[in-house]
């Protein structure tokens, strides 16, 4: 099942206004559904999130890298061309701009969500127009 297609923009608008709350709670999201969608279980969404807090946000280096090498593995799955930003994202990360990492790894993931709904949706289609013509 793929996960929520988040826009971009929005992840960095309701950072800036919840003054990271919402950016905590995209934390916690992106890795639950990535865990399910890769089918790769790792630590629990919530204890990701709660070592990024309590880690003063040294456990975001490691995230980020760990997320954009799991949605590389989500975009093989889906069928689409990998693209692989894990040491961008960490550069990023490091240089203090982690919001602008977490924005290229929704990005990438509302690829492979997309696609997966695109083939959803054609899949029902094809199903809806065999059963009219039946």
């Amino acid at each position: 099942m793929p996960g929520k297609k988040r826009s971009v923009v929005g992840l960095l608008i309701f950072s800036i206004i919840t003054l990271g709350i919402y950016w905590l709670y995209w934390i916690y999201a992106t890795s639950k559904e990535t865990q399910e969608y890769s089918g790769k279980q790792t630590l629990s969404p919530g204890l990701e999130l709660l070592l990024c807090i309590i880690t003063c946000g040294l456990y975001w280096f490691y995230w980020i890298y760990k997320y954009s090498k799991i949605a590389v593995e989500c975009q093989q799955k889906a069928g689409l061309p990998p693209e692989d930003n894990a040491v961008i994202n960490l550069i990023l990360s490091i240089l203090g701009l982690g919001i602008i990492s977490s924005m290229i790894l929704q990005a990438s993931l509302n690829k492979v969500w997309e696609f997966e709904s695109s083939k959803n949706d054609s899949v029902i289609s094809t199903t809806d127009t065999s059963k009219n013509k039946e």
